[in-house]
């Protein structure tokens, strides 16, 4: 399975490396840092690379690159999967996965790892299993191990629940306050053409839960409209022949956070696009040209969108940008040659727009294509997608939760061409 691991930071550092196996020199990434030089962006580096002996399967989050070494053929999705859960493991230890953080707790990092994977295999991938065997870090515990030369955050007992048939939910769990939170979430991907006809538009969703429930409770969870969802990944805990026959979502609940379902809604369903662009965009013989962008809402069912910001990458030509927003601020990076535009809320009354001049550099020639415009948005209390939690029953305790639902709407890779 998974022979080494390789975390290389933005600069092109190998700053963290594990091996589960025999060691594998770090110079194979050399076959990796080749990829990364021929692609455009960070997100373009093919997440698959052959070697003459190996294969390197990689990921790129929050300016990281995690590069695992396979020497056998193994399904990559597999493998890229598990590195997305290493990476949002460390997120839920230390709040935030950087360069920083990792070598701060270089100790537990190498904890982490070796539980999760044992000879490559994954073994311990559960967030409450992990968080029995290695504790998180605080700041207490940290000053205690460093004055008696200890590690207390070990445990020395294996975790209850891993010897049971429900290995995601620790025993004997108590709370005070019994609740069950649901988010659903979705991210509408999408390309506008010219005109303002979408040529593609698909949705990912996913369901994240905080569940804080004492004892062992079963819970059931149906939708409105369960048809829509397709191209389903489910949590282990989730009966799935109980879905395949009722279309009802029936599990024993990890104790904490945990991501339930995630979807995908594809282009062959009507996804609604929530938002339009007019554009006007125009480069004129000289040194000049006219750039006009105004934002509007198309089908927000009469929802409030939030936090939309535009990038717009300019050619190499383009010299500066002077423009006057309606609302919001923008800056234009001189270097990268790209507008960012951060509208913020949109209020339907008075529709955000900006307007100005391009100037271009003398002597060269006029650039033969406008540029893409990139959004990002988000819409409160709305799934794009219509779909909608219709209940949440609770079997084998005798209290009475409290249970809440919210939904997102929010941007993945939204694109207008122009």
């Amino acid at each position: 399975m998974i022979n080494s691991l390789f975390i290389i930071n933005s600069s092109g550092d190998v700053f963290m490396e594990k091996h589960w196996k025999s060691v594998i020199h770090k110079s194979i990434c050399d076959y990796f840092f080749e990829e990364q030089g021929k692609a455009g962006s960070p997100e373009d580096v093919p997440p698959v690379i052959a070697t003459p002996h190996h294969y390197l399967l990689n990921i790129y989050r929050n300016q990281l690159y995690f590069v695992a070494v396979v020497t056998t053929e193994v399904p990559p999705l597999f493998v890229i999967e598990f590195l997305h859960r290493i990476f949002d493991t460390f997120e839920d230890y230390f709040t935030e996965c950087s360069e920083t953080t990792l070598k701060e707790h270089f100790v537990i990092v190498y904890e982490l790892l070796d539980e999760m994977l044992d000879n490559g295999f994954p073994l311990a991938v559960e967030s409450n299993i992990l968080k029995e065997l290695i504790r998180p870090p605080n700041f207490l515990r940290t000053i205690t191990d460093t004055v008696t030369g200890k590690n207390t955050g070990v445990s020395a007992t294996l975790p209850t629940g891993q010897l049971s048939n429900v290995p995601w939910r620790r025993t004997g769990v108590k709370y005070t306050n019994n609740e069950a939170y649901f988010d659903v979430i979705e991210e509408i991907d999408a390309i506008i053409d010219k005109q303002g006809n979408t040529v593609i538009a698909e949705v990912q969703g996913y369901i994240d839960c905080l569940i804080k429930l004492s004892g062992m409770p079963d819970l059931t969870l149906s939708f409105i409209n369960p048809r829509l969802l397709d191209d389903i990944s489910f949590h282990p805990c989730v009966r799935y022949k109980r879905w395949e026959s009722e279309k009802v979502l029936s599990f024993v609940p990890p104790d904490g956070n945990f991501r339930l379902i995630s979807y995908h809604i594809g282009a062959n369903n009507m996804v609604a696009v929530p938002l339009y662009i007019r554009h006007n965009i125009q480069y004129r013989e000289g040194s000049g040209g006219r750039f006009e962008v105004t934002i509007g809402p198309k089908q927000t069912m009469g929802k409030v969108v939030e936090n939309i910001s535009l990038e717009v990458p300019f050619p190499k030509s383009v010299l500066n940008l002077t423009l006057t927003p309606s609302q919001g601020k923008y800056t234009f990076d001189p270097v990268g040659k790209i507008l960012t535009w951060d509208v913020g809320r949109m209020d339907p009354t008075k529709l955000p727009s900006i307007k100005g001049n391009i100037s271009l550099q003398s002597g060269h020639p006029i650039p033969e294509s406008n540029p893409t415009i990139n959004m990002n948005f988000s819409i409160s209390q709305m799934a794009i997608s219509g779909i909608k939690v219709n209940r949440l029953d609770m079997y084998g305790e005798k209290y009475k939760p409290f249970k809440g639902v919210k939904y997102m709407t929010r941007a993945g890779k939204f694109q207008f061409r122009t």
